[in-house]
């Protein structure tokens, strides 16, 4: 691939009750940081108890894993909160609660406060590099009106211990429907099956105490 050449496009299929369907990623990440071999096309688990994870061995058929989503999930809305030189904008329906802004910035994302976010609180540059750390892409920000558009050069997936899949790169997930203001170029997808916003992970695998293992 040339510096000029876009990457191809990752996609991913999440299968009726059965598992995510990936074609075109550049690497694999396993939970021990080390890269995977990988396939022009591969099924990766989302039930949660494959004895392949993360590769799928038809467990879901046998378990009667269902994909379809909680009518209890987080709502899909976009939310904004305009400072004096950025605003942020965040969809709690695509939140995975990894922490990366509350843990990193707390002075501008505030948990138990109301809004929750104040974008003044922290010099703009920090808030764009705790913004690009979010894994989910619940987060984003515009300023002036315009919000950057995100390019990776490689499709990735990075397999979290215990946790989701995070997806980054040109991503399209297909039989899904697109989320309100969400980047494409960042994703988490559920693999421990017990998210309530399914295909997306809502943190539930720590409820669940889903293990690789």
């Amino acid at each position: 691939m040339t510096n000029t050449e876009q990457p191809e496009k990752l996609e991913i299929t999440c299968n009726e009750n059965g598992p995510y369907i990936i074609k075109n990623v550049s690497e694999m990440i396993s939970t021990k940081g080390k890269p995977m071999a990988t396939k022009d096309t591969m099924a990766l688990c989302r039930c949660g108890q494959s004895s392949l994870k993360p590769f799928c061995d038809g467990t879901h058929s046998k378990v009667g894993f269902s994909g379809e989503i909680n009518s209890n999930r987080s709502k899909d809305r976009k939310d904004s909160y305009a400072g004096e030189r950025i605003t942020i904008h965040d969809n709690r329906g695509l939140c995975a609660h990894a922490g990366v802004c509350t843990k990193n910035l707390s002075s501008v994302f505030r948990m138990k406060q109301s809004p929750w976010i104040d974008a003044d609180q922290a010099p703009v540059d920090e808030v764009k590099t705790v913004i690009d750390q979010c894994p989910s892409g619940a987060l984003s920000y515009s300023v002036e009106g315009e919000e950057p558009v995100a390019a990776s050069s490689q499709t990735i997936i990075t397999v979290i211990p215990n946790g989701p899949y995070k997806i980054v790169g040109n991503v399209e997930i297909h039989s899904v429907d697109a989320f309100d203001g969400a980047s494409n170029n960042t994703r988490t997808l559920c693999r421990c099956g017990h998210s309530k916003n399914k295909p997306f992970c809502d943190g539930s695998h720590w409820d669940a105490g889903f293990e690789d293992a």
